[in-house]
């Protein structure tokens, strides 16, 4: 019988006891050193919140298909704006997954600045409260992103601010994905998202609105993750495991077709960037713990993300 993923309570982060957020960052840096995923409950984020950017999820995804494709941005990596179904794929697997979805990352300075991530795409003229909705839920989420990257930087043997500061003014996206129900026409070997590693250093998702999600154990064997409305799934991501020379794992996982295809399911991730010129090197210290030689290439997180958004068919 397969494990479940380890579960972390956020109480144990926002405790006044010392000992209660010690505790929490050794829960969450022993899950990502040994499966690389872990269910946050008590997070904080209101559910009125991921409800309410949900129906507008929802409210988009229906919109005429002519409709939804004046917002692909196809010449910046579908890294904002509108992906249509089928566009992506997982790395080294040529088949499509059966999805659709929608980005966005946080906003502009307000000083004029223009950083290196693409400004955001809204469809405020065909869902008027899209854009306050997904800026509530971003917000909320990043922040707790910061507080998860200290506890990993903590474990990791660092300041709190190590990991923070990387991803400060980082690439960091939230993605609304539609799986939409599947029929005869969809390609042969094709499933809603197939087996891959995530790019960045960590993923938040946003409770999805169907289960599906499997992650892959140490064994080969698949671990289901049941749908808590309550729980945020982290995960660790390849550009935190090549830093770390393995020491955190970057874990294989996916979304199966439902048993029922007329099923729906929505899903939120947020993926936590570092900035484009943060350089990957797997850390000395880490690699003395991980056996004394590096395991993963010398390269910033710039270059790391283009080589991967070639590979799952983005650029």
């Amino acid at each position: 019988m397969s494990r479940s993923i380890p579960t972390v309570d956020y109480d144990l982060a926002r405790s006044e006891h010392a000992a209660d957020r010690e505790n929490f960052v050794q829960q969450v840096g022993n899950a990502l050193m040994d499966i690389g995923f872990f269910a946050l409950i008590n997070h904080g984020i209101a559910r009125e919140i991921i409800d309410e950017t949900y129906r507008q999820c929802d409210a988009f995804f229906d919109l005429p298909e002519a409709t939804k494709r004046t917002y692909l941005r196809p010449e910046m990596g579908h890294q904002r704006g509108y992906t249509a179904f089928g566009i992506e794929h997982a790395k080294d697997n040529p088949a499509p997954d059966l999805k659709e979805f929608w980005q966005t990352g946080r906003p502009y300075p307000s000083d004029g600045t223009v950083p290196t991530y693409p400004d955001n795409l809204w469809p405020t003229d065909d869902v008027k409260d899209f854009q306050s909705s997904t800026e509530s839920l971003f917000t909320a989420m990043e922040t707790l992103s910061t507080s998860l990257l200290e506890a990993c930087s903590i474990y990791l043997g660092h300041p709190a601010t190590w990991l923070p500061e990387m991803a400060e003014h980082g690439n960091t996206i939230m993605r609304m994905i539609h799986y939409p129900p599947l029929d005869d026409s969809m390609p042969e070997g094709a499933v809603r998202s197939a087996a891959h590693e995530d790019i960045n250093f960590i993923t938040l998702l946003v409770t999805a609105t169907a289960d599906g999600l499997e992650v892959m154990d140490h064994d080969g064997t698949w671990i289901q993750v049941k749908g808590d409305q309550d729980a945020i799934i982290v995960d660790s991501g390849d550009m935190l495991q090549n830093l770390t020379n393995g020491l955190f794992q970057s874990t294989t996982h996916r979304v199966v077709n439902p048993k029922d295809s007329n099923q729906r399911r929505y899903s939120m991730p947020m993926f936590v960037h570092p900035r484009n010129e943060i350089d990957l090197t797997p850390r000395n210290e880490f690699i003395e713990q991980t056996g004394g030689v590096a395991n993963y290439t010398s390269i910033q997180a710039g270059d790391f993300l283009q080589q991967r958004l070639k590979e799952i068919g983005l650029i």
